[in-house]
């Protein structure tokens, strides 16, 4: 068995520059989509990426680009982020893989056919192309599907990218626009002057800059944490497959109640056991516990709540450090959990009861992501008012990839003060409330 599929790099920055209009914070893809939309408005752009471009879970998810099924809230910046998806290769001559091939949801009990029929509602106010497919039209869409499903939710417009050359493609569009991209360069913290931000700090000194995005990812909340905010953010095991040995399988993907698959570019496919995560306890599960009891009510069946190493190693996990020491984002440059192969061989086996085609399937690749989550489930895009120059664009919730490139722009717009093209007004950092006062180690 093998990890995860090859994630292509980037040829990076060596020289960190001394100042900048911009700085990010981390290189997913939300993060390399800000660096896109800044340096290409003329931005003087820096991104400081602890490990390497894309190599957490920006690389390690299912690799599906939907509207569908998404909270209302963020089904705006969802639709917008399609958009912008639909023209990235052409417009910076790269190859992220996306491909408008439609999804499918189907369902096979009378609570999947509910959840279903009240979401094709939702995308009908927002003139979604989605529509309520019978199981008759089921076999015509879905060649191959067993005889099983009550009914299906099909997107037309919805798509597929590649996770482990999307990232990395979007950073090269930057650097032709002059962004400087920093691999194993890890942001320690930032100074401040009356106030306002007047420099983050790396591992490798200072960068002048009145303009920060903290795109950091699963590692958000403690970087935040040591400058006395409170960004509420809990981590999700995310874990999935790579098959091969598939034929006359349907090329979009699909999902149902316990199964999920799609095809690759290369010819294969990425399978996973949809609704069901694992939550791994940690410290901050007991810290948070109130923020996120709401959504542990709807939703602790599709939650596997588990006491694991994971909560000693974050124990042990510094929560304040000075710019004179190895912060903790120097000692894991890149989070590289194990995957939960029962989830994977589950996958496969319900997956091979709901499209017979896939029992010669095997198994090639076996990974894991750590997915970020936020307590409504909806990411934060948006100035941190209590830094003046700080802003975030985390807590994507599994949904990063598909909006990233929306969210990029969003975060984008923001920090230059341009009228956004969506909405901000849900992704509000302060509509979690609870923060605390900064403690910022002030510049001279």
């Amino acid at each position: 068995m093998m990890p995860v599929p090859l994630l292509e790099r980037i040829v990076a920055d060596e020289i960190q520059p001394e100042s900048a209009d911009v700085v990010v914070i981390g290189a997913g893809i939300a993060g390399v989509s800000a660096a896109l939309n800044l340096a290409e408005a003329g931005l003087k752009v820096v991104v400081c990426e602890k490990g390497l471009v894309g190599a957490e879970q920006s690389s390690r998810n299912w690799g599906w680009v939907r509207q569908m099924g998404r909270d209302e809230a963020e089904l705006p910046l969802t639709m917008q982020s399609l958009r912008l998806w639909r023209q990235l290769d052409a417009r910076y001559g790269i190859f992220t893989g996306f491909c408008e091939t439609g999804i499918t949801y189907v369902a096979r009990t009378r609570v999947e056919e509910r959840e279903l029929t009240n979401w094709s509602k939702i995308g009908q106010a927002a003139d979604l192309d989605s529509r309520v497919v019978s199981a008759s039209e089921l076999d015509r869409l879905l060649p191959g599907i067993a005889p099983r499903f009550r009914m299906g939710l099909y997107t037309a417009g919805d798509g597929r990218a590649e996770p482990g050359k999307a990232a990395p493609a979007i950073a090269r569009a930057a650097q032709k626009f002059g962004a400087t991209f920093l691999e194993n360069c890890a942001v320690r913290g930032i100074e401040t002057t009356a106030g306002k931000l007047s420099a983050i700090v790396t591992e490798h000194g200072a960068i002048k800059t009145s303009a920060a995005i903290v795109s950091a990812g699963a590692w958000s909340r403690l970087f935040l944490g040591n400058l006395g905010l409170n960004f509420p953010q809990l981590k999700v095991l995310g874990t999935a497959a790579r098959v091969e040995n598939v034929i006359d399988v349907p090329t979009m993907p699909v999902g149902g109640g316990d199964f999920a698959f799609r095809e690759t570019t290369e010819g294969g496919y990425y399978v996973a056991l949809r609704n069901y995560n694992i939550a791994p306890l940690t410290p901050d599960h007991f810290r948070l516990f109130f923020d996120y009891l709401p959504a542990l009510a709807k939703t602790w069946r599709e939650l596997n709540l588990r006491f694991t190493k994971m909560f000693f190693s974050e124990l042990k996990v510094p929560r304040s450090w000075s710019f004179s020491e190895e912060s903790p984002f120097e000692k894991v440059r890149i989070l590289d959990p194990d995957p939960h192969m029962p989830y994977n061989l589950r996958a496969l086996e319900t997956l091979r009861v709901a499209f017979p085609k896939f029992a010669s399937a095997r198994i090639t690749h076996n990974w894991a992501g750590i997915i970020d989550t936020t307590p409504d489930a909806v990411p934060a895009i948006g100035p941190i008012e209590q830094i003046p120059g700080l802003h975030i664009a985390s807590g994507f919730s599994g949904h990063g990839f598909g909006i990233g490139p929306g969210a990029g722009e969003l975060i984008s717009q923001i920090v230059r003060g341009v009228k956004p093209t969506v909405d901000p007004t849900p992704f509000r950092f302060d509509r979690f409330g609870k923060t605390q006062s900064p403690k910022l180690q002030m510049s001279a």
